[in-house]
């Protein structure tokens, strides 16, 4: 956490949003959690940089991600855990204490190459042009120094029958990558760093001239928003160990995620975690963005002009749910007027404009009507965001096809009495549609889901939802 909130970021939150309200649709008791990871070199150099307390500066950033919650409009469960906050300071200290207590800690001089953008050694063979991948701008640093490793190397066969369960990682593709990976052989790992290089972080147990390895410590929110390792609320017991699990991530954490976290829980005899799904990049113009490019997308000042509901709309259709995508501002707004503007909007305004002009009472919607379709559910099961709002549109363009092919407008207007008849009886179902695509709108687009709802159980129409840009 060292720059402002970023479209990929934006991304992963509104997926995960989905997926909550999705389960909670359903029923399902749900714990929703997101923040920062507020420790390491990276963000210590930075504060440094701009003659800043770290802690104040970190403080600063992570109001901007927590004010993300309303600007995304995430659900009002959502937990926000930052790793500067002192109960989850003393469960990454607990979880090192069972990992020392396993044997799989041990003390040792090492030296190697330091991408600080990614808070990790990296292997010259790993670079390109003497870079890391990742960060191309920086130059990786040569590091020697006395650490606390991690034994990885004891874990690989336990990793691979973890890994060996075919729903442990999603996509599918992802699995069989992190397969090859482990069986190519595992490095221990350095968990710590000097404090007198490196102050910034959590104390190491029993060690206070080492801070522990950002990774380390960050990873350990999961369990510790949880109020692990006291666990007085049940949260942990009832969430951790007898839920399910779910993790969603980029490709980038996928040796983190699925290798290193899961390592860490085996090693302090905790359940690894059920499922991780990962996204992929979002670019612009083709290209990894970058303030030096000037291709970065600000998911605020997006927010600012189309609404929140419209975002969340491109990120859930038109990103893919696992490969990288191209983000442009000529494709959002490309988007925006077809899809919203001219497409669900103008929907919603002649239906309920017939229904406000031609209907006495409001439409009792069906039962039928409020239950998400098995279809649906599949596909957010799958965590396929695209298709699932694929169809949702599908439902759209039928509602239109509809109204072209019975032009009810007409039939409400006859002097024939069973023409008008049948003109109410089709606007009634057309209302009812409406409620059913708004149904399955309040996962992706709560806010005009409720509006449509809203204007259904007051038979008026609404005001315009998407103003044509």
């Amino acid at each position: 956490m060292n720059s402002d909130p970023h479209i990929g970021f934006a991304l992963e939150l509104v997926h995960a949003d989905i997926l909550a309200r999705y389960h909670s649709f359903l029923g399902d008791d749900v714990f929703f959690n997101t923040g920062t990871d507020e420790h390491g070199l990276k963000i210590y150099r930075k504060a440094q940089e701009e003659k800043k307390d770290t802690q104040a500066y970190v403080d600063e950033y992570a109001a901007k991600f927590r004010d993300l919650k309303t600007m995304l409009n995430l659900s009002p469960n959502l937990h926000f855990v930052r790793t500067t906050d002192i109960y989850h300071k003393v469960a990454a200290q607990e979880l090192w204490r069972r990992c020392d207590k396993a044997g799989d800690i041990y003390k040792k001089k090492y030296k190697g190459l330091y991408c600080v953008g990614d808070e990790a050694f990296v292997k010259e063979t790993d670079l390109k042009g003497g870079k890391c991948p990742n960060h191309p701008t920086m130059e990786p640093m040569l590091i020697e120094e006395e650490n606390y490793f991690f034994c990885l190397s004891a874990y690989q066969e336990k990793l691979l029958e973890y890994l060996a369960r075919e729903d442990v990682i999603v996509p599918e593709w992802r699995r069989q990558e992190v397969i090859q990976f482990v069986k190519r052989g595992l490095e221990d790992f350095s968990i710590s760093r000097i404090k007198e290089k490196m102050p910034w972080g959590v104390p190491v147990p029993g060690d206070e001239s080492q801070i522990m390895y950002v990774w380390f410590d960050a990873l350990t929110n999961y369990i510790s928003t949880l109020g692990w390792p006291e666990d007085k609320d049940g949260l942990f017991k009832k969430f951790w160990e007898d839920g399910e699990t779910l993790q969603l991530a980029g490709k980038d954490q996928v040796r983190f995620q699925s290798i290193m976290w899961q390592a860490m829980l085996m090693s302090a005899g905790l359940p690894a975690t059920k499922r991780v799904v990962y996204h992929g990049f979002i670019t612009s113009g083709g290209q990894k963005m970058s303030k030096s490019l000037g291709n970065v997308i600000d998911p605020v000042s997006i927010v600012d002009e189309y609404g929140t509901d419209a975002l969340r709309f491109f990120l859930a259709r038109h990103v893919h749910s696992f490969d990288d995508s191209d983000f442009t501002m000529e494709r959002f707004k490309e988007a925006y007027n077809a899809d919203l503007a001219n497409g669900l909007g103008n929907q919603v305004a002649r239906i309920m404009r017939l229904a406000e002009d031609n209907l006495t009472d409001s439409v009792a919607v069906s039962e039928e009507q409020k239950t998400m379709q098995p279809s649906f559910c599949a596909l957010l099961d799958s965590y396929n965001y695209n298709a699932a709002t694929d169809l949702i549109f599908e439902h759209i363009a039928k509602a239109d096809a509809h109204i072209q092919e019975k032009k009810p407008f007409f039939l409400v207007k006859s002097a024939k009495a069973e023409e008008k008849e049948e003109g109410i009886k089709i606007i009634e179902r057309l209302v009812g549609h409406l409620s059913m695509i708004a149904t399955h709108l309040s996962t992706i687009m709560p806010e005009t889901a409720e509006k449509i709802q809203k204007a259904i159980l007051t038979n008026t129409m609404p005001e315009t939802l998407f103003p044509r840009k």
